[in-house]
């Protein structure tokens, strides 16, 4: 199992997560975030935002998921070649799963 956490702009979110359901993708956690990235923040009429709204989704897949999901994420949240403040996606091992209600191990 791998945990998918992806990190995009909170326009895009909607967009990822109807896209995710339309490939088979339904069960995603969605948080609220602040950060910054490469480009340290923005700049406005000479005031510095460091640190920027962004959403988080997380999902955990089986391991042959994980690129189908990823490529979604990726094409939805794009906004365009090298715009910077698009977002990140990590992915990391999950050694164990428990659904609460049934106990049941697993996906």
């Amino acid at each position: 199992m791998q945990l998918i956490k992806a990190i995009v702009r909170p326009e895009k979110a909607t967009a990822v997560i109807t896209e995710l359901l339309s490939a088979g993708y339904p069960a995603v956690t969605k948080v609220d975030v602040y950060g910054r990235g490469k480009q340290k923040g923005i700049v406005l009429n000479d005031i510095r935002y460091d640190e920027l709204p962004k959403q988080m989704l997380l999902i955990v897949a089986n391991d042959e998921d994980r690129d189908d999901i990823v490529s979604v994420i990726m094409r939805t949240a794009r906004t365009g070649d090298g715009h910077f403040g698009d977002g990140r996606i990590f992915v990391l091992p999950v050694e164990k799963a428990w659904t609460i209600s049934t106990g049941q191990e697993g996906l």
